[in-house]
């Protein structure tokens, strides 16, 4: 997670300018001996680019990196916020959930942290604002959109350098600041998240758990949750739905999602409250309101439903007719 002393590298250098770090030490007011470690990690991580000037001198940048284009956007928006002061990792995880209205208790949840330690976070947002509504549930206001993107890069980010430096294909298709979904293209990458602790195959290839096996033409995807109700946690089957609809939403994927959610009697109320964490609430509306009534789909469904007879036929391949 990017730190404040790492946020103050990047606040100092949005502008486009190129610094040293003798510069950075005046205008952050960090040491140069802790500046060191801070360039090193952004460089590690991609955020920053440096040159080498006389005696070895070296001279950084702000890399085309999404986290540094992101930053860049926010502060040419709302540059009259001190961000270094106001941002700390807690309060960016804090803000990837404050894109609409929600209760602390729900965000804490999630955070695997205290009511109190939430609060925390998003005490240097009262009193400026930045709050909308401000209790007992909140947002960031609407002009804080920039925030919201900068928050979510950086989760992004985190979660992608992790993924690849396990398995270099990896690719984030979803995340929050504590969980991510991710899909590979290499055997050996599926190898390596396999055989890794804190990650779990799910989507399409999970279906064998509720005998359903159908041909996978890729590799599978794989979902990182550490902690998140202890290590040995089973995904449950509305989280291998909205897994395998936010890898692939084509019209494959969406019946073989309907049909794992029929052969199981999926339970409605666990499927919608699963299916808001992903933004997939209309998807799974549309397909619960499908299975219901079993008509033929609607043409403004926001994905590609089965016709009814397209459907039958899948069941009784599996045995479910």
């Amino acid at each position: 997670m990017l730190t404040r002393a790492g946020l103050a590298v990047l606040d100092a250098l949005a502008v486009g300018r190129e610094a040293t770090v003798d510069d950075l030490a005046a205008s952050t007011e960090y040491s140069r001996a802790h500046l060191y470690d801070v360039l090193d990690d952004l460089l590690d991580i991609g955020l920053l680019a440096e040159c080498r000037e006389a005696n070895n001198r070296r001279r950084v940048r702000l890399a085309a990196h999404p986290v540094a284009e992101a930053y860049r956007a926010l502060r040419l928006k709302m540059g009259h916020f001190e961000w270094p002061e106001l941002l700390s990792p807690s309060t960016l995880r804090v803000c990837w959930y404050l894109d609409e209205p929600r209760r602390i208790a729900t965000v804490a949840e999630r955070l695997g942290v205290t009511r109190q330690a939430a609060y925390e976070a998003i005490a240097p947002f009262k009193g400026r604002a930045m709050l909308s509504p401000d209790g007992p549930e909140y947002a960031l206001r609407e002009g804080l959109a920039p925030l919201s993107s900068f928050a979510r890069a950086v989760v992004r980010h985190e979660h992608l350098s992790r993924a690849r430096s396990l398995a270099p294909s990896a690719t984030v298709e979803w995340c929050d600041p504590r969980r991510a979904l991710v899909t590979v293209q290499t055997a050996a990458d599926t190898d390596a998240l396999t055989g890794a602790p804190d990650w779990q195959v799910t989507g399409l290839a999970r279906f064998t758990d509720y005998d359903l096996q159908f041909f996978l033409g890729d590799e599978p995807a794989f979902w990182y949750a550490p902690d998140d109700d202890g290590p040995d946690r089973s995904l449950t089957p509305a989280e291998v739905v909205a897994h395998t609809l936010c890898v692939d939403s084509g019209s494959r994927r969406v019946s073989y999602a309907m049909l794992l959610i029929e052969a199981i009697e999926l339970d409605r109320t666990a499927l919608t409250e699963t299916a808001q964490w992903y933004g997939l609430d209309a998807a799974v509306a549309a397909m619960a309101q499908w299975l219901d009534t079993a008509s033929d789909p609607p043409e403004s469904s926001p994905v590609p439903l089965p016709s009814e007879t397209a459907f039958e036929s899948l069941e009784a391949q599996y045995g479910l007719a």
